[in-house]
């Protein structure tokens, strides 16, 4: 166990990562020539089109060291988007140390910071690693000044490296060797691992992937998992190389999987213990946090007979992304559907995109919005997940909504447009600190439900691209919220449902109104578009009717034929104005998420 390494890589978006991983997968041979690719540890499409990394990936290597020795490392390479922040804690709770990775063109940024925090909590050994110092643009001595203020760290401990031309790669491997503690535990104590992620794979079922903290695992033990109480054979276990590499025994330090021939995502919950039911351990591993959901949307199928495909789909994605959350729920306008959870904006276009890549269903997402807590006249309290939880006006007391602490890192000239944008949306500044010279933190404290729509591409293009956000979730807070209503001719739109803030609610109930105009077809009927709170109609819209000529076939005469005829189709279109509907299409749902 002395020659084990379990560690991971942290940074921030586009700081290398996943290209550093790539390097050492070539220096220690675990890849071909032949084979590699570059993002190798990227198994999914989406994951390459877009150059960011979704899922954590777990690897093993072995290194022969410069004083003969041969070391196992087993890397989690992590994602770096404040949305997936979930995987990352779940691979720091499987590592003693970790490569914390800063790019001296960018310097630190707010999810560097984030991730850094998760891993001190955990007790980890951090490496700092200067990256792509190759480049013209890099800052060294200003970022590895960051850096140690950051960590107290001296600066012959910063490794200078690069991804893309392999500098430095073996002052990363002598630092791993060197710094990162061996594995504690014992290989003669009875079973505990912990499950810190999962695939689907449809020929095989779930496959489980743990970190041995005590004990070994057997091939064909009965093995138990500890918060479910299930019991198991483990068909197949071994370690994570590029593909699945079976061996017949696993011991304690090492990261490996396990196939037990489950068919359903329920059985097998992230964080669980797995322990044999020979020598049972006495209690699971503690400190593992569950997912909190951000923000909620409804999804439904285009076609409501798709319904149990899509159940089906949810189960399966949840299986591969642990922080994904749902729960049937049904709308007058869209059928039967579900109400998800999601970490963020670019979760839930990244699930929306795999259900339609992945399992071919094409789907229906409702406005995003956050959960809120009611308290009505009785006193009791309701959680509101939907605005359409949300009991009549009269009988509410007061509404609270969930508060966040935002930390954004940028450049000084920016300061002015960043607190406009904030201030705009309803955000505190509660602290400024400058980092440097070049470097200024805001701290804001700021409704979650602002942030939702499209706070952070606002705050990207303010400032250009130099700024980075990150955020924690701090309390509950009342406020003045009422629940703004779509109407079409009269009946609710209860998908187009939103609470907004009172002193918000007649904008926003215009923008939408404007826009549901444009993008609605016009009809042979004449449509109102009205925006409600209440009783209270707060905007209209009208789309005229597409209208026939029906009096071109009177040439000359009497008025009173043309007026009998234009009497006639009046009658018609009110009759049809009565019996027909209006359907909101797609487009329509998605682009009013994109409001200004």
């Amino acid at each position: 166990m002395k020659n084990i390494r379990n560690f991971c890589v942290i940074a921030h978006i586009d700081h290398g990562k996943s290209t550093l991983s790539d390097r050492l997968l070539e220096f220690t041979q675990t890849i071909s020539e032949r084979k590699m690719q570059n993002q190798a540890l990227d198994d999914m499409d989406l994951e390459r089109e877009r150059g960011i990394t979704i899922k954590s990936h777990a690897i093993q290597m072995n290194y022969n060291h410069t004083d003969g020795e041969i070391y196992t490392f087993n890397l989690i390479d992590t994602p770096g988007h404040v949305d997936f922040s979930y995987e990352v804690s779940r691979s720091i709770a499987a590592c003693e140390g970790a490569l914390l990775l800063v790019d001296a063109s960018q310097g630190i940024q707010a999810q560097t910071i984030s991730n850094l925090y998760l891993a001190i909590e955990h007790d980890l050994e951090i490496i700092p690693i200067l990256n792509k110092v190759d480049m013209e643009s890099a800052m060294i001595e200003e970022v590895s000044d960051q850096i140690i203020d950051l960590i107290g760290c001296d600066l012959e401990e910063i490794v200078h490296a690069s991804g893309k031309t392999g500098i430095g790669i073996q002052d990363i491997m002598n630092a791993i060797v060197d710094r990162v503690p061996a594995p504690k535990g014992d290989t003669n104590a009875p079973l505990q691992a912990l499950i810190f992620d999962s695939v689907f794979n449809p020929f095989r079922g779930v496959i489980a992937y743990y970190r041995i903290l005590n004990g070994k695992i057997h091939k064909g033990e009965k093995v138990r998992f500890v918060n479910t109480g299930n019991e198991y054979f483990a068909d197949e276990v071994g370690v994570l190389k590029m593909d699945l590499f079976p061996k017949k025994v696993v011991e304690a330090g090492d990261v490996g999987y396990i196939i037990t021939g489950i068919k359903q995502s329920k059985e097998i919950k992230v964080g669980d213990t797995i322990t044999t039911v020979a020598n049972p351990c006495e209690k699971g591993i503690d400190g593992f946090e569950d997912v909190k959901p951000m923000v909620f949307a409804g999804i439904y199928p285009i076609d409501n007979d798709d319904f149990e495909d899509l159940r089906d789909s949810l189960e399966k994605l949840q299986l591969n992304d642990a922080s994904l959350v749902f729960e049937p729920e049904t709308s007058i306008a869209l059928g039967f559907g579900f109400r998800c959870g999601f970490l963020g904006m670019l979760h839930l276009e990244i699930i929306q995109e795999r259900l339609s890549r992945e399992f071919d269903q094409e789907v229906i997402t409702t406005v995003p919005n956050v959960s809120y807590f009611a308290t009505n006249n009785k006193g009791e309290k309701l959680k509101i997940n939907t605005p359409n939880d949300l009991p009549e006006a009269t009988l509410v007391k007061s509404v609270e909504e969930p508060y966040i602490k935002a930390q954004i890192i940028s450049k000084p000239e920016y300061i002015g447009a960043i607190m406009n944008l904030c201030l705009d949306k309803r955000g505190n500044l509660t602290k400024q600190t400058y980092l440097t010279q070049e470097r200024i933190e805001l701290t804001f404290e700021l409704p979650l439900a602002e942030i939702v729509f499209d706070f952070y591409d606002r705050l990207k293009s303010i400032s250009r691209g130099y700024a980075s956000f990150d955020y924690v979730p701090i309390d509950y807070r009342e406020s003045d919220l009422v629940k703004l209503d779509l109407r079409l001719n009269g009946d609710p739109v209860d998908a187009l449902s939103s609470l907004v803030h009172r002193s918000k609610a007649e904008g926003f109930g215009r923008k939408i109104a404007k826009k549901l105009k444009e993008l609605l077809p016009r009809q042979q009927f004449m449509i109102a578009i009205q925006a409600s709170i209440g009783a209270k109609i707060i905007a209209r819209e009208t789309i005229s009717a597409l209208r026939k000529d029906v009096t071109a076939k009177c040439y000359g005469g009497d008025i009173t034929r043309k007026r009998k005829l234009l009497e006639k189709q009046k009658k018609g279109k009110k009759k049809m104005r009565q019996i027909g509907n209006v359907e909101v299409p797609q487009k329509a749902f998605l682009e009013v998420l994109k409001l200004d």
